[in-house]
């Protein structure tokens, strides 16, 4: 399963507070009216554990979301599941223990409260937690099979009741159908929830990363930049580097777009290797690319990892047995030096871009403040002038 369906799955079981407080609060009424009806004090301890075990719930719930939710890893997400699905397994135990108390007390109004109890908490897990297949089957055992269980060893005692036999063997035999039903139920809906999710991220996906290469595409690397913006400017800079390949026409024209799709890939594969964790690489469209290099102290960082992407770019690429070579060439621009909004950034790089491509190839370009499309006529001038 994919994690980011995986997280949507477990964030559905911590949108749960008003279901877990009214079903605690039921309990809760269901249980004292048993009490009242019978004064057994053992009643009373299990109302005092059912809202025990709800406010653990709702306090996990609120520590889940204060924790960062759904962004935390994976392995966090596992652990809070584990906990999330312990606290509703000692729930489901509370129903199964307070109908297997009143099992014996031949009361028909309290014997129906306290079962209206398994199919309440079997309805309400199918519905909120079908997601969670693992935790629905358990929780559905644990608070049906003890008290069929009970009923059936019931209908085996002797009663002066009329069909007492029967109807408790009929009973705990529609709690045990009941439940297998509702389990069928479950396979159906994690089913649909894990399909629509999958769609849903693979739309996302589609959205955000260009089909080709797999890298970010301008959406995503708008996002991405904002996010860096936000916590490198402090004390660092920001730097754009736009990237044009060197020769990729020729390539196109020589070999066919194949080929160059299949180049393409490469360079891709090899820019995602270079640069950092922290980086961001995209591709912008057809042989253009860009990289956003967060905590930049100096600009000499910014050129050092400039130059390393030229090596590693300029590197022959071998094509379905062909070996073929590409450069590429670098303009460079710096936030907040040269701006703060993208777009201004990307055509001040795009501009210093021009003027690599002015002194031939494999070269990089800072960006000089100036207007971006004087960068450029000037670096057209400077290459007719050749």
């Amino acid at each position: 399963m994919p994690d980011a369906v995986y997280r949507d799955l477990v964030a559905t079981l911590f949108t749960m507070t008003g279901p877990v407080i009214g079903f605690g609060i039921i309990y809760a009424l269901v249980g004292i009216l048993v009490y009242f009806s019978g004064s057994d004090l053992a009643i009373l301890a299990l109302v005092a554990t059912g809202a025990f075990l709800t406010v653990r719930r709702v306090l996990l719930i609120q520590r889940y979301h204060k924790s960062g939710g759904a962004n935390q890893t994976v392995e966090m997400l596992k652990s809070w599941e584990r906990r999330y699905a312990g606290l509703t397994y000692a729930f489901a135990a509370l129903i199964a223990i307070l109908n297997l108390r009143v099992l014996s007390a031949h009361q028909p109004l309290v014997h129906l409260a306290t079962v209206s109890l398994i199919f309440t908490f079997g309805a309400g897990i199918v519905s909120r937690n079908a997601g969670r297949p693992r935790l629905c089957l358990f929780g559905q055992a644990i608070s049906v099979l003890p008290v069929a269980a009970g009923m059936m060893i019931h209908a085996a005692v002797g009663s002066p009741q009329p069909l007492h036999a029967q109807f408790f063997l009929f009973e705990g035999m529609l709690l045990v159908v009941v439940a297998l039903m509702s389990i069928q139920s479950v396979k159906h809906l994690y089913k649909s929830t894990v399909d629509h999710l999958t769609a849903k991220h693979d739309l996302a996906t589609l959205a955000r990363f260009d089909p080709l290469t797999g890298l970010a595409n301008r959406l995503l690397v708008r996002e991405e930049f904002q996010a860096r913006m936000a916590s490198c400017l402090i004390e660092n800079q920001v730097a754009v580097h736009y990237l044009d390949l060197d020769g990729f026409k020729t390539i196109n024209d020589q070999f066919g777009h194949p080929a160059g799709d299949r180049l393409l890939v490469q360079a891709a594969q090899r820019l995602t290797a270079t640069i950092r964790s922290d980086d961001v690489v995209a591709r912008l469209g057809g042989d253009e690319f860009l990289v956003i290099q967060p905590v930049v102290q100096h600009p000499d960082q910014a050129e050092l990892l400039a130059r390393r992407i030229i090596k590693q770019l300029s590197e022959p690429y071998s094509i379905e047995g062909t070996d073929m070579r590409i450069s590429v060439s670098i303009g460079i621009a710096l936030a907040p030096t040269n701006g703060l909004d993208l777009d201004r950034l990307m055509e001040c790089a795009d501009g210093a871009l021009y003027h690599s491509k002015a002194k031939g190839k494999a070269q990089v370009n800072f960006c000089d403040g100036s207007n971006p499309d004087a960068q450029k006529q000037a670096a057209v001038t400077k290459t007719s002038g050749r």
